[in-house]
């Protein structure tokens, strides 16, 4: 809802970016209205309000965002300096409290006497000034179109305003869409040129001051194989970037973060969070002031852009997401709902995903349409319901040295074309997913012999070389000529082979960019990232149905722009389910586990060379859209009916796994997580060891957010420990001694199995919010069929259902 106060009316109509009125050259009265009388303007949502109003210089000041308010007045909500401080510099000559520097403001530019970072850099001629000012305002405005947004929003909760810098003529248009069910607050900005020069804009970005809480920062880092690794640290005095180049969002900063109040947790404390709805180099500016103000911005990443605008021209910012929550997460909570909501194509909001199996990690380049063919059957009888072709399909790909653009099948692995094998795979009952890398280029490669210019770098010349990546170098997006031939050929593959998944990847940076240099243009990455979406938007609009699951190495471009043509991403190439802990946990801060692509791998990582069992690999990766990959053809009997279990247990409970409210747990120990998801009609809360320790403490079970007077039964799900886990110790459970060496312990260990934990026991919504124990961990003084076997790297995921009707409420409610 979005209140405007003072007795404005609330239809007045201005047109957004227009200042005058083109019969007459003169201000409309609908504007001049609203420039006179609206003083405040009032956000809000479910649990939030967010504040500001126009001030007596005409400028937008922020007054307040935080937990929901009904009716305050100003003068509680605005900041009262009474005398001018040393060093200012006055916006208004004579007015000593003018300054803008001690505002909060609602936008910024640089030589107002403002020296905190910048909102904007606009140029016009040899001129940085410009001095937005308020001119009215129109409710039902959307952002503009041309980049991903929020979508489903209401009329009622879009707000636009106009400023006006009356020297050039240059408009700035603030836009607000509320998304109130989700508690999130969605800004955008753009930039008119209605004078009559070309200027440049040389910076935009979205703008939040707020008071400072003694706030915390949390941001996510990492790289290839260990993405979004949670660093949290006190917001020190000065400038804090989090920021990429690489021509992507980047698995180094991820474009999302929080700010906290000192001492909040998971549970409790006021947690304000911020993400770029972006897929290319960004930068969010988090500035602490001496006189503890805080300002962010956050919008594309100055140092590689730059954007003429023409007389009438207009250039919009991508969005910011805004949320705040009690805890981290109420505020991840949010965030949850606004993806699965307003993000994710309309299409896949609440459609459950498929089980899927990839055979890369089993087979990489090695491969043929016999050896897919009886995988894919393996696949089938152990429940998987999608197979995904991966690399190596097309001609001349038998390593990555070649073949990347080339579209042709590779005859020698399907020597009867792919429309023969996707055709086997339906007559099993499989739908059918294929890989492709379609932003990149192999030298080795058809089109790359025919049309080299369409390689970036290519155009360099004077004798530089090219810089590879991958052994591959990134085809060049801004040309229309390229985008068509991506869309012809991947549309092509999807309607040729009626394909129901794609696996879109994007293995290296971006480099060579030959005009990245010029302060007049440094418009590539963008143009880049628009050609992108251009080309998502051309594939995929036309087939909603198509599953797009996006991937760069990884997690390198795991964006809220890029869920916004496909509704899940390749969370990392590190399927080690202890790493997962980490990539999985940190990206759950921003993404709800519908988003995250989580996949069941061999016993030995191929990334950490870590052994872990079969059953903590499912119970990480049950938390997210489960696949498996791996070579089928090595597991033993006991080890396909452990997972033949294990993908009938996620059919019955996906929905809640994939779309419930999701929710991490104030860790007890560093060798412990605990993660819960819950719906109305079941929670499941996963419990996750790391190292071992010798005697172990004893352990409880808590499950957050029940209904204090309901009852429920809590069960451990059923898995089993493979007999391999202990050596010498099977002398113990089995009745005569066994050489772990030898043949016959090696025979009974592909078709025998130790039974894990069993624990079933009912208590009310009150104890579990209190905690249970569980049964004690191996403590290395015997067997017993009760203990839980854990060791190095054990799990458990525990079913908590109501013993009675709860009406909806009370299991997995929202924190």
């Amino acid at each position: 809802m979005i209140r405007i106060d003072e007795g404005v009316d609330e239809k007045t109509g201005a047109r957004i970016g227009q200042k005058t009125n083109e019969n007459t050259g003169e201000r409309s009265d609908s504007q001049a209205q609203g420039a006179q009388g609206a003083q405040r303007f009032h956000l809000q949502t479910r649990h939030t309000s967010y504040i500001f109003m126009v001030d007596d210089y005409e400028k937008l000041n922020h007054l307040y965002y935080g937990p929901r308010l009904e009716d305050e007045s100003l003068e509680a909500l605005q900041l009262h300096p009474i005398k001018e401080l040393g060093s200012q510099v006055l916006y208004r000559k004579g007015d000593g409290l003018s300054s803008q520097d001690q505002r909060l403001l609602e936008f910024s530019e640089p030589q107002t006497g403002d020296y905190r970072v910048s909102g904007c850099d606009i140029r016009v001629g040899k001129r940085q000034a410009t001095d937005f000012r308020y001119v009215g305002f129109a409710l039902g405005i959307s952002p503009p179109e041309g980049l991903p947004r929020g979508h489903g929003a209401d009329a009622e909760d879009q707000l636009a305003i106009t400023l006006e810098d009356r020297v050039t003529g240059i408009d700035c248009v603030l836009y607000y869409t509320v998304f109130p069910e989700a508690d999130v607050i969605m800004r955008t900005v753009e930039v008119v040129n209605s004078s009559e020069e070309t200027c440049l804009l040389a910076a935009l970005a979205i703008t939040l001051d707020m008071m400072n809480r003694n706030f915390e920062l949390t941001d996510f880092h990492g790289g290839w194989a260990r993405e979004a690794s949670m660093q949290r640290r006190p917001l020190a005095v000065g400038r804090t970037a989090i920021a990429s180049l690489t021509g992507a969002s980047s698995n180094q900063h991820n474009p999302g973060f929080f700010l906290s109040e000192k001492g909040a947790d998971e549970e409790r404390g006021l947690v304000y969070g911020g993400n770029l709805i972006y897929s290319g180099n960004h930068k969010t500016m988090i500035e602490r002031t001496p006189h503890e103000l805080i300002r962010v911005t956050s919008g594309i990443n100055d140092e590689t852009f730059s954007w003429p605008l023409a007389p009438g021209e207009r250039f919009a910012s991508p969005s910011l997401a805004l949320t705040c929550g009690t805890g981290f997460n109420g505020a991840s909570g949010n965030f949850h709902r606004f993806v699965n909501h307003h993000i994710v194509p309309p299409y896949w909001d609440g459609r459950e995903r498929p089980v899927l199996f990839n055979h890369w990690e089993g087979t990489f380049f090695d491969y043929n349409e016999a050896k897919l063919v009886k995988l894919a059957r393996e696949a089938r009888d152990l429940g998987a319901e999608l197979f995904v072709l991966d690399d190596g399909w097309f001609k001349n790909r038998n390593n990555d040295l070649a073949g990347l653009s080339n579209y042709e099948v590779d005859r020698q692995k399907f020597p009867r074309g792919l429309a023969h094998f996707f055709a086997k795979l339906k007559g099993m009952g499989l739908e059918c997913g294929i890989w492709v890398e379609p932003e990149m280029i192999s030298v080795d490669s058809d089109l790359y012999r025919a049309h080299p210019d369409y390689a970036l770098g290519y155009a360099l010349g004077g004798g530089r070389d090219l810089r590879f990546g991958r052994n591959q170098l990134v085809l060049d997006l801004t040309k229309p000529e390229v985008r068509e031939y991506i869309v012809e050929q991947v549309s092509g593959l999807i309607d040729t082979y009626d394909i129901s998944y794609v696996k879109w990847d994007m293995n290296r940076h971006i480099s060579d960019v030959g005009e990245a240099g010029s302060l007049e243009d440094r418009s590539f990455h963008h143009r880049y990232i628009l050609g992108l979406y251009e080309v998502l938007g051309r594939i995929f609009g036309p087939k909603p149905h198509v599953l797009l699951e996006t991937c760069s190495s990884g997690g390198n471009r795991f964006d809220l722009g890029m869920l916004s043509y496909g509704p899940q991403i390749w969370s990392s190439d590190n399927t080690d389910p202890i790493s997962r802990l980490e990539i999985q946990g940190g990206l759950s801060y921003l993404y709800p586990p519908s988003t995250m692509g989580a996949h069941v791998a061999g016993g030995a990582s191929q990334q950490t060379l870590r052994q872990s069992p079969l059953s903590t690999r499912f119970n990480v990766a049950a938390f997210g859209v489960l696949g498996y990959e791996m070579d089928l053809a090595n597991l033993t009997a006991i080890e396909k009916k452990e997972i033949e279990a294990q993908i009938f247990w996620y059919k019955a409970h996906r929905s809640t796994l994939q779309f419930g409210t999701f929710r991490r747990q104030n860790r007890e120990r560093l060798n412990l997580y605990t993660w819960q998801v819950g719906s109305a009609k079941e929670t499941i809360v996963g419990k996750f060891q790391t190292l071992a320790e010798a005697a172990p403490p004893q352990d409880r079970l808590q499950v957050l957010g029940l209904s204090p007077q309901a009852r429920y039964r809590v069960v451990a799900r059923p898995q089993r420990v493979m007999i391999e886990r202990f050596g010498e110790l099977v002398k113990h459970v089995f009745p005569r001694k066994i050489n772990p060496n030898g043949l016959i312990f090696h025979t009974a260990a592909k078709h025998y199995a130790l039974q894990d934990q069993t624990q079933e026991v009912e208590a009310s919504g009150t104890l579990l919010d209190y905690g249970l124990w569980l049964h004690s961990q191996f403590l290395g003084t015997g067997y017993d069929p009760g203990l839980r076997l854990w060791g190095d790297f054990g799990s458990t995921l525990y079913l908590v259902t109501p013993l009675t009707p709860l009406g909806g409420e009370g299991i997995g409610k929202n924190p």
